[in-house]
């Protein structure tokens, strides 16, 4: 069995961001995919990957900087994601 190409890995990526099970993360998760993965390399995708393996209540936290975030999803991406620039909320 091959391993998935990069393209493929982020197509799962973006489903995964956007059926997280509720709206808010729904938005927030997916919304930083959609507003991000055009310009991610290897790294980056797989810093995501990892992120999306953590429950949604962490992630959110961590972006609202209500939680401290985990030494190994530190860094500039999650200081990104803690902007909440990039959530539209559709009305």
């Amino acid at each position: 069995m091959t391993a998935p190409t990069f393209e493929a890995r982020l197509a799962r990526a973006k489903f995964r961001s956007w059926h997280r099970g509720t709206r808010e993360a729904d938005y927030m998760i997916g919304g930083y995919f959609d507003r991000y993965h055009a310009d991610w390399a290897e790294d980056d995708l797989v810093w995501f990957e990892r992120l999306l393996d953590y429950d949604d209540v962490d992630i959110m936290a961590w972006a609202l900087k209500t939680q401290p975030v985990p030494a190994e999803m530190q860094g500039e991406r999650i200081a990104i994601m803690q902007k909440l620039d990039y959530v539209d909320i559709p009305r």
